[in-house]
């Protein structure tokens, strides 16, 4: 039987198909997900989920031409399969291989780099205006999906948008689910309208009667799905400036193609609401779309098992637990995430303490708000957000928290590199973007130990306080379980040698110490970064001759440039070798790969200090 999907090599070959052929397409280009994801890991339900959008779309429009702006990105595995990247698809998200996100660099069919969310609208709109502005016709084409829409940038995006005549289209790919279960009352709203008493009513009367008249059936079938803007009542998207159309079911191309090729033809911005099940045409997917959301590698007709080996405890359920056993103790606790239970360790959290526990969607900037407002009334908020997230509410981090000194506790994970995602989610920012900013204090656990302990220690501080950990598990230590912590701003001497000292800070400390064993070096655990711990640094440089600081961070401005200043404000000119993250974005692979490729495992960081002073 002849393969659709081995003769696309472009959406060129894709627009010679006759449209009876589509949903055979749509199967074949499913299986391909699936087969691919099985081997490689990656996000999955969201991408079964959009199989028959990206069909649609890639057929309806001329692209590369008419641009198409995926927002977040993680569903575009159809899209890069359609445009010439399928013999490329087992690379998926490893060192030298295609992103598991849009990147203008990778292909002329990704209009726009997108990995955070709820930018494709902005995106979009610029894209459409520019080509305006320019004299091009061209269409510019935003998917959103329903997680994504409860960001403020997307509303501001919609406000603008509304008073432009231009080519713009924004596809709210509705499937009631983000990775966690999306919250608020815009997402109550999009379940109302699809659940109203009168449309169910009115589409299940109409189906009855006319069911025994084929021809009348089918013309009342395309009429529904052309007619359901006029039975919704009048929509928020409407008084935005948007022509609203939909909802249609955005798994039938019969819905999809003639909707969007009318569309195609109407002035002004225009607003299609498609509904979307995630892990769609894939069972298990389905039936559990948050497991499959993000897997690993996995065989198709058996689906996830649990691991035969029980694997170490990660630095995100030492939070987690410390959240609950935290909250026991305190009352005043409440904890928050920005559309991240899952992912931030907060499942138990929140079946132990619903009334303290907050998910305010994907909107970061509100998040670290509305902490501050929490903790205006005495409440103790802990804001759990990866240290790539928290870079969305940097104005709120200054403004709304540092400068009123309100005692609010940072949870950030995902700091120092993740490895599949790239760049877009590595944490590699937050200690410079932190230490510059007054009444902010930064801690580096290094083990899961250390993390919990200084939890505890962040939490007894009356201003904010951050505490960064990596995506994984570390050196396996178990931690305790009491709420004690460790001293504020202080760290320790680990190994004591000579000549050369290394500060590490973080879980680097255990490749520093495996370098000392070598160098015969001594290796200090500096614990945080702001307080720095200057009588101990002090101390180290006074009986040394050569300091080298090691971080899973950006150098420019990190921990060894603390480091620098408060041995130049101390009067003190000793070598000092800086090591962490060059000036540059670390792409996608193997997160040990890619800390050895930047020097940071124990070789790299013996063979740096060796080259910079050679014995």
């Amino acid at each position: 039987m002849r393969s659709f999907l081995n003769d696309i090599d472009n959406p060129a070959d894709l627009r010679r198909l006759a449209r009876a052929d589509l949903p055979r397409l749509a199967q074949e280009l499913r299986a391909c997900v699936i087969d691919n994801v099985s081997k490689t890991g990656g996000h999955l339900s969201s991408n079964l989920g959009t199989v028959e959008l990206t069909v649609a779309l890639h057929y309806v429009f001329d692209t590369p031409h008419d641009r198409i702006v995926w927002d977040v990105g993680h569903q575009t595995y159809p899209h890069k399969i359609l445009t010439g990247r399928r013999d490329r698809m087992p690379t998926l998200r490893q060192w030298g291989g295609l992103s598991g996100f849009p990147k203008r660099d990778e292909s002329p069919y990704d209009a726009f780099g997108t990995a955070h969310s709820s930018t494709s609208i902005s995106a979009a709109l610029g894209m459409a205006l520019a080509a305006r502005q320019k004299g091009e016709s061209r269409h510019a084409v935003a998917v959103i999906g329903d997680g994504a829409m409860t960001a403020g940038m997307a509303f501001e995006a919609l406000n603008n948008a509304g008073v432009e005549d231009c080519k713009l289209l924004v596809i709210l790919n509705d499937n009631d689910m983000s990775i966690s279960p999306p919250v608020g009352a815009l997402n109550r709203y999009l379940a109302q309208l699809m659940s109203g008493r009168f449309y169910a009513a009115a589409k299940t009367v109409g189906k009855n009667v006319l069911k025994n008249a084929p021809p009348l059936f089918e013309l009342a079938k395309r009429f529904e799905e052309h007619a359901k803007g006029m039975v919704v009542p009048a929509t928020l998207f409407e008084k935005f400036g948007f022509n609203y159309i939909g909802p249609i079911d955005g798994h039938d191309l019969e819905s999809l193609i003639p909707t969007l090729e009318n569309i195609k033809h109407l002035q002004g911005p225009q607003f299609l609401h498609v509904v979307t099940k995630k892990g769609q045409g894939y069972e298990l997917a389905e039936a559990d779309p948050v497991a499959y959301h993000g897997p690993g590698k996995f065989d198709p007709a058996v689906g996830l098992v649990p691991p035969a080996v029980q694997p170490k405890t990660t630095f995100t359920q030492v939070f987690g637990q410390w959240l609950c056993d935290m909250a026991e103790h305190d009352p005043r606790l409440v904890g928050i995430t920005p559309a991240m239970r899952e992912g931030s360790g907060m499942v138990e959290f929140n079946k132990r303490f619903p009334g303290r526990y907050y998910d305010v969607g994907i909107a970061e900037q509100h998040a670290v708000t509305f902490a501050a407002g929490l903790a205006c009334e005495g409440l103790k908020p802990v804001v759990a957000i990866y240290s790539t997230f928290l870079q969305r509410g940097y104005d709120q981090l200054i403004h709304d928290v540092a400068l009123q000194n309100l005692p609010v506790v940072f949870a950030l994970d995902r700091a120092g590199l993740v490895g599949a995602d790239g760049a877009t989610h590595a944490g590699a920012y937050d200690i410079p973007f932190i230490r510059c900013i007054p009444n902010m204090a930064l801690a580096c656990p290094a083990d899961e130990r250390e993390c919990r302990q200084l939890l505890s220690t962040a939490y007894a501080q009356n201003h904010p306080v951050a505490v960064r950990y990596p995506r994984g598990a570390g050196a396996g230590t178990s931690p305790l379980a009491d709420l004690e912590g460790l001293p504020y701003g202080l760290g320790e001497i680990r190994r004591q040698g000579s000549g050369i000292a290394i500060l590490a800070f973080g879980t680097l400390l255990y490749p520093a110490l495996q370098a000392a064993e070598k160098l015969n070096a001594t290796v200090v655990n500096m614990r945080w970064v702001k307080p720095l711990d200057v009588a101990l640094l002090l101390q180290v440089a006074g009986s040394h001759t050569h300091l080298v600081t090691v971080e899973e961070g950006s150098i420019m401005g990190g921990a060894g440039s603390a480091v620098a200043e408060a041995l130049n404000a101390a009067g003190l000119a000793l070598p000092l070798l800086q090591l962490g993250f060059p000036d540059l974005f670390i792409d996608h692979g193997d997160p040990v790969k890619l800390l050895a490729m930047q020097g940071l495992d124990a070789p790299g960081i013996e063979a740096a200090i060796r080259q910079r002073w050679p014995e």
